[in-house]
């Protein structure tokens, strides 16, 4: 890695980027450059020593091993294959890592498109909330190649507590986005239970910590139930509506090229819809129990 450049590179300052890449500048012993549009986590990471680029092409003109943390498939395609985009730049033996979930099929296209020039790209989805990446404690899911995933392992392991080899290019992003799917659909049963529960005469706070006690516990139970929808607290800058939806349709893409009727899944993909349509897309998705909590 050190052949195609001495830093740590790091593209994407949002909600989960800014704490991993701090981590990695915190932990790693190596120079960190990164680049996002928006200056300010660039001047908070000044005081850990991380260097700010003015572009994503300068990160990886320095870098050995690039980080890519971004919104969607589709902001992961433009800064790769776009006008002084990183496949411009690329080097050989340069590793180039989506922390993003992205669609299998472009995860998949870019790793080719990536070995031809002798590089590598590698799928490696996040998991988990913006507290465990300030802990240093997200799951990581990681499709690439024994020997890439070896020489990757110990810097995911500065933002992560769990690394998991998925298999080959792309499987990451398989077990990523079914990740996502399960939790979605959980959130859509939690609400409903909690809607039920209320109007029946329970108290919906002793509904989920009994729940908690029994075979409906879950994580999405413990954080997205007792921590959202039981408040009614749904803050922008979390995990907002419109992201959900985007990651759940990689999972309806994924059902339909399988031929899997994913009935689940377009359930909660239609109340991610009328949530967004009811102007709530940037909130907090485990808002759509206002909606399912509604009588209709």
């Amino acid at each position: 890695m050190s052949s195609a450049g001495g830093h740590i590179g790091f593209i994407g300052l949002g909600v989960m980027g800014e704490p991993m890449c701090r981590n990695l500048a915190l932990k790693s012993g190596v120079t960190v450059i990164a680049y996002d549009r928006d200056p300010a986590p660039l001047v908070r990471l000044r005081s850990q020593g991380v260097l700010s680029a003015v572009s994503a092409k300068a990160v990886a003109d320095k870098a050995g091993v690039v980080f890519l943390s971004l919104p969607s498939g589709e902001v992961v395609a433009e800064i790769v294959r776009g006008a002084g985009g990183l496949l411009s730049a690329v080097r050989p033996g340069q590793i180039i890592v989506d922390l993003g979930t992205s669609p299998v099929d472009l995860t998949r296209q870019l790793a080719q498109e990536f070995a031809q020039r002798e590089a590598r790209f590698v799928d490696a989805p996040v998991a988990r909330t913006r507290a465990a990446a300030e802990a240093g404690t997200l799951s990581v899911m990681v499709g690439a190649d024994v020997e890439t995933f070896d020489a990757l392992r110990s810097l995911l392991g500065m933002f992560a507590s769990d690394v998991t080899h998925c298999g080959q290019a792309g499987c990451g992003q398989v077990v990523k986005i079914l990740n996502n799917m399960v939790l979605f659909e959980t959130v859509i049963a939690l609400a409903e239970a909690h809607a039920i529960g209320t109007r029946s005469g329970v108290d919906p706070q002793l509904l989920f910590e009994t729940l908690s006690k029994g075979s409906a516990d879950s994580f999405a139970l413990r954080n997205h139930g007792m921590k959202a929808i039981l408040p009614g607290q749904y803050p922008e800058r979390a995990f907002s509506v419109e992201y959900a939806r985007k990651d759940l349709s990689y999972a309806l893409r994924l059902a339909t090229e399988n031929a899997v009727d994913a009935t689940g899944a377009r359930n909660a993909d239609g109340w991610l819809r009328r949530a967004i349509e009811a102007g709530d897309g940037d909130l907090y998705f485990p808002v759509v129990s206002r909606l399912i909590g509604r009588k209709h």
